[in-house]
């Protein structure tokens, strides 16, 4: 397991991506992309907008509250278990195993937050993760070999416990 000392914990402060105030800003640019989402509101508005992501990661909570419920899913629906502020490897062998099933859902026992990091080390190029930033709105996260390497520097400075 990774585990993020808190002394590194600014590193993820800042998104990865673009950040949008509104979700229906990024419908346009998902259409014929594969995308995958990180966060239960993300996931959620993805579902209500008709979008079907190819790997969703859920923990059930928004921002340590109750999440809103999902609508009904029909593909793989993996369920593992990550502490918070955390990376298992139960996580990173679920990422695996949805994106070769897509489309998929993860469902996190504790916290899915960290789960954009090897996300963007499993996908291709040009893919797209959505993550939430609380109060902000969504994060648009496009893979490239540049934010593959951030990924990486980030995860350097995890601990293997």
């Amino acid at each position: 397991m990774l585990t993020l000392p808190p002394e590194c914990r600014g590193l993820l402060k800042e998104p990865f991506g673009s950040l949008h105030p509104d979700f229906s800003e990024i419908i346009p640019y998902l259409t014929h992309r594969s995308f995958c989402t990180v966060g239960d509101v993300v996931t959620r508005n993805a579902f209500l907008h008709e979008l079907t992501p190819d790997v969703s990661v859920i923990d059930g909570f928004t921002k340590r509250s109750d999440a809103v419920s999902l609508p009904e899913f029909s593909g793989t629906i993996l369920e593992v278990k990550n502490p918070a502020g955390c990376i298992s490897e139960e996580l990173e062998e679920a990422l695996l195993k949805a994106h070769s099933l897509r489309p998929s859902l993860i469902l996190v026992d504790g916290e899915e937050d960290l789960a954009v990091l090897p996300l963007i080390s499993i996908l291709p190029d040009s893919a797209v993760i959505l993550y939430g930033q609380p109060d902000e709105g969504v994060v648009f996260c496009e893979v490239t070999e540049s934010l593959r390497k951030k990924a990486a520097e980030i995860l350097s400075c995890f601990v293997r416990v």
